[in-house]
């Protein structure tokens, strides 16, 4: 009786991990929503009190050609009322946030993504690269289906006499044509 039981709770264990990974395929956060999600990380708590699921370590998510690394990402979701279908509601990467897709680059301390109102927003430090093309800034913001973005800088006073942090641009012209 205790291995048909172990055996249950392994496959169930084995379903809320399809199912997590489902919620991120359907939350349409990647454009490639057919492709699938690989998450690899040293450890993984799931916890269904909190509706959540953590990876920690070396944490690598990849989907089609988005890839994002980071020390720590939790992903919380929501179960509509039915109780059949999970769908993620946001999820939170913390510590050394490494985001790539093709030839864009985003880093910071932090990124959270809100489903429902498909946000991204990148905190601590955060730059952004699209080919020779930066920007930095304290937090960058970008609303997916607007195809908008704010960059705002650190508006804390420092005591160090040191000055705040502005919003910073490098603009390489030309940088898009193929020669």
């Amino acid at each position: 009786m205790y291995f048909f039981l172990l055996s249950v709770r392994k496959t169930l264990q084995a379903v809320f991990i399809f199912c997590i990974l489902c919620l991120v395929t359907s939350s349409g956060f990647c454009q490639d929503n057919n492709d699938p999600i690989n998450i690899e990380a040293d450890r993984m708590v799931s916890q269904e009190k909190q509706n959540s699921v953590v990876f920690m370590g070396n944490v690598n998510a990849s989907q089609g050609k988005m890839t994002i690394r980071t020390d720590k990402m939790t992903i919380y979701y929501r179960t509509d009322k039915s109780q059949k279908n999970q769908q993620m509601d946001r999820m939170v990467c913390i510590g050394k946030v490494k985001i790539t897709q093709e030839n864009w680059l985003g880093t910071g301390d932090r990124m959270e993504y809100f489903a429902n109102i498909r946000k991204v927003v990148l905190s601590g430090n955060a730059k952004t690269w699209q080919g020779q093309n930066m920007v930095s800034g304290k937090t960058i913001t970008y609303y997916i289906d607007e195809k908008r973005s704010e960059v705002d800088r650190d508006k804390t006073a420092t005591g160090d006499g040191k000055k705040q942090q502005r919003v910073r641009a490098t603009i390489i012209p030309n940088s898009g044509k193929k020669k």
